[in-house]
């Protein structure tokens, strides 16, 4: 157990890279465009195989770089499985527009309906309209938790709310 211990403590800082690593490149999926997350998160794996490299060989570094690759993949393709049919799809209901330029009938009938936030916008999050759970824009640049809102204006697929005074 000791040995464990100070095995883990003496790789602390390439455990750390590869993690936090993999991390990133899951964030990287939900976040839009290639942006911070990814390039971080590639740079951390890529320190944490030059790290593993420079201490204990080629051999070492090559099976690291295996094993980060499959351990970013498989985490990756957990993070878009879950997205599009696990439990994170089923936290909010977002509204795609099949057909561009067609007027959806259900969104219509949401103009001038009233709810509450239940995430904060800035501008997008969520928010509880007629027992519906929805993605929302905010008129303003944030709105948060539990504000009163109203749906003032419907642009395609987006619902556009306000904050409801009084």
């Amino acid at each position: 157990m000791q040995d464990v211990l100070a095995f883990i403590l003496t790789n602390l800082p390439l455990i750390i890279c590869l993690i936090a690593g993999v991390a990133l490149l899951v964030v990287e999926v939900f976040v839009p465009g290639f942006g911070l997350p990814g390039i971080s998160g590639i740079v951390l794996i890529i320190v944490g195989i030059v790290l593993t490299w420079n201490q204990y060989g080629m051999a070492a570094g090559l099976s690291v770089m295996l094993i980060a690759l499959a351990l970013a993949g498989i985490s990756v393709s957990i993070s878009i499985k879950s997205a599009a049919h696990g439990k994170i799809s089923r936290s909010a209901l977002i509204l795609k527009d099949e057909t561009p330029g067609a007027e959806n009938e259900e969104l219509s009938a949401l103009l001038g309906q009233e709810g509450i936030t239940t995430s904060v916008l800035s501008p997008v999050g969520t928010a509880e309209i007629n027992g519906m759970r929805l993605e929302v824009i905010s008129e303003c640049a944030y709105l948060a938790k539990d504000v009163p809102v109203q749906v003032f204006r419907i642009e395609g697929n987006r619902i556009i709310v306000r904050e409801k005074k009084g």
